[in-house]
């Protein structure tokens, strides 16, 4: 009963409060369309004025994707702040734009418990922050009350870096854990039938519900990628901090650092300041008077503002200059449309024809950043690359991860770049079918009884298993899959297919393994994707101009159709309470017996904290 209660009062909440946004919406949108009619407000977004002396304040609270919405910027203020998101794109863009920009005087790094990114974004930021001070010559400090690895590895490429006198750096290397629930489905009477192709033995997304513990291939592989990672982390953050690799590898290992004290005296923090002492300095460095206000200047807030125009000279307009596109793919990848956090075959496959078919456009670079999913959607979005290669020059920057059904769209460009700590390949195919026979019939008293027309027309039902027959015919479908995978990338990397097949087998490398065997041609952010497909279209740097697909929706549509997903998704969030996990488990099992089809998806999520 209680529990009922707890269900009923959340979805109570939930829905109040779901009405107050809406309201609150609402009424921000009819302020905005009077403001702007009167002049006083612009709901568009009027353009940041800069104020001389300002400072860059990079807090990065919000979740960071690939591609930013010019609208979400807008929301950098109160409670919107941590739930808009930040565009890697928009970041990159501030940190260039204000290498030139006079008015400002440096970037102020204010970290929080973590950075909302994966390793291979925070590595991309990391680059363009060296590449700032290089460049600008211009100052670059890190506070935080406490450092996870994940921040700290951003914050060590600024100039000093700093912590609170009783705050902590959390610096014990990597772990790897993964949740096996074969004992939960023993328990129910279900039985998934993972079925992968043949020789797929490092595939091993079904292994979490088919076995206890990691197969030898799957823990081999795991240590192979963790202790890559970790490598690449300690020679980084070893160059930026000037620590030997050995030295700093043997902080982690010993646990040497426990207390503030002991990160500055292992060289890995500068000093131990409070906020308002950072502040005092960074005001010494700009040569700004004490009691004088420091001007912080939020990342949303920089991306609007425009560089200044010199006098006697004209603003100069890019609109008719030629084109290089950016397509955006973020997320599983589904037949149908594009949602948030997704990659819809129709959507980016139209995305890409639309850029190929522009004879404006001169170049493509397709920014992949996707563990996967179904086999079917991932070879309608590789025919639409194939086809625009063949007309100008495709490159591709792989984000994050680009795995799977993620290198699957992206095999066939003419480049691939890739961050060091980007996961990729796992060139391998797998399918599950749930056997719920055992609960329904043990756990439930339920039967199942019918009549078909066909033999195979009942081949996919959950009610029993499979048939021999039936697992021979399903095990064909998913290797020939596997043969079509291979030979797409065979195609495209020009490798033979024995080749393909020895680095395949569903098997995941970093982005510096990935290079050495052949699968990634270069390392490097979405920036020099860029620069290499301009060179590639004989587009000198400042003649061209980038135009992003696939073209976005409104703020407001995107809020309506998002509104109510969300709702029921904080609402389920809100009632499991501390035991949030398990429902996210729970979500994967219910995803994987959606599953339509052959599915190349990665077997398992990293995240370094």
């Amino acid at each position: 009963m209680g529990q009922f209660f707890k269900f009923m009062f959340a979805s109570m909440f939930g829905f109040i409060l779901g009405s107050l946004v809406i309201g609150l919406i609402f009424a921000v949108l009819i302020f905005g369309a009077i403001g702007a009619a009167a002049g006083s407000f612009n709901f568009e977004g009027k353009p940041v004025t800069v104020k001389d002396r300002s400072i860059l304040h990079m807090e990065l609270v919000q979740t960071i994707v690939d591609r930013g919405d010019k609208d979400e910027l807008m929301f950098d203020f109160g409670p919107f702040k941590q739930a808009s998101r930040l565009g890697l794109n928009d970041i990159l863009a501030d940190l260039e734009k204000a290498k030139t920009d006079d008015r400002i005087k440096g970037v102020f790094m204010d970290l929080g418990f973590s950075v909302n990114a994966r390793m291979a974004t925070v590595q991309e930021i990391r680059d363009k922050i060296l590449e700032f001070k290089k460049e600008s010559g211009k100052p670059v400090i890190a506070f935080a009350e406490l450092y996870t690895q994940g921040t700290y590895y951003l914050a060590s490429a600024a100039d000093e870096v700093y912590l609170v006198p009783q705050g902590d750096l959390d610096f014990r290397g990597l772990q790897a854990e993964m949740m096996f629930l074969k004992g939960l489905f023993d328990k129910l009477g279900i039985e998934m039938q993972f079925i992968r192709g043949s020789n797929n033995r490092f595939k091993s997304y079904g292994e979490t519900f088919i076995l206890k513990e990691m197969s030898p291939e799957n823990e081999r592989q795991m240590s192979e990628l963790i202790g890559g990672l970790w490598d690449q982390y300690l020679t980084v953050v070893g160059a930026s901090r000037n620590i030997d690799k050995a030295k700093l590898n043997e902080v982690a290992e010993k646990l040497v650092v426990r207390e503030a004290k002991d990160a500055v005296g292992a060289g890995m923090i500068d000093g131990l300041k409070y906020r308002d002492e950072v502040i005092t300095l960074m005001k010494e460095k700009m040569g700004l008077d004490t009691d004088e206000d420091l001007r912080l200047l939020s990342s949303a807030k920089y991306a609007r503002a425009s560089m200044p125009v010199n006098a006697g000279e004209k603003a100069v307009s890019t609109y008719n200059k030629p084109k290089l596109a950016v397509v955006y793919a973020q997320g599983d990848i589904n037949s149908g449309e594009s949602e948030e956090g997704s990659i819809g075959s129709t959507t980016i496959a139209e995305a890409l024809r639309q850029a190929r078919e522009d004879s404006t456009v001169k170049a493509i670079v397709f920014r992949v950043n996707s563990p996967g999913g179904s086999g079917l959607a991932s070879d309608v979005i590789w025919r639409e690359v194939t086809l625009a290669k063949a007309v100008k020059p495709v490159v591709v920057s792989m984000g994050d991860l680009a795995a799977s059904g993620g290198y699957y769209i992206s095999c066939a460009a003419d480049r691939i770049y890739a961050q060091p700590n980007t996961i990729t390949g796992s060139i391998g195919v797998f399918g599950i079918i749930p056997n719920m026979k055992g609960f329904f019939n043990d756990k439930l008293g339920i039967t199942f009884d019918g009549v078909k027309t066909n033999t195979y027309a009942d081949m996919l039902t959950t009610s029993r298993p499979l048939n021999a027959d039936e697992k021979a015919i399903f095990q064909g479908y998913v290797d020939k899959f596997y043969e079509t995978f291979k030979s797409r990338v065979a195609e495209g990397r020009k490798l033979p297919i024995a080749r393909v097949d020895s680095i395949g087998q569903g098997r995941v490398w970093t982005g510096t393994r990935a290079k050495e065997i052949g699968l990634v041609d270069e390392i490097g952010g979405l920036e020099a994707a860029i620069a290499d497909a301009a060179q590639r279209a004989n587009l000198a740097e400042g003649d061209y101009r980038t135009v992003d697909y696939p073209e976005q929706e409104p703020l407001f549509q995107q809020i309506l159709k998002n509104l109510d997903g969300n709702a029921k998704a904080w609402m389920r969030e809100e009632a499991f309470g501390d035991d949030v996990e398990l429902l996210h488990q729970f979500e994967a099992v219910r995803k994987a017996r959606n599953m339509a089809g052959v599915q190349a998806r990665m077997p398992f999520d990293v995240d370094v904290h």
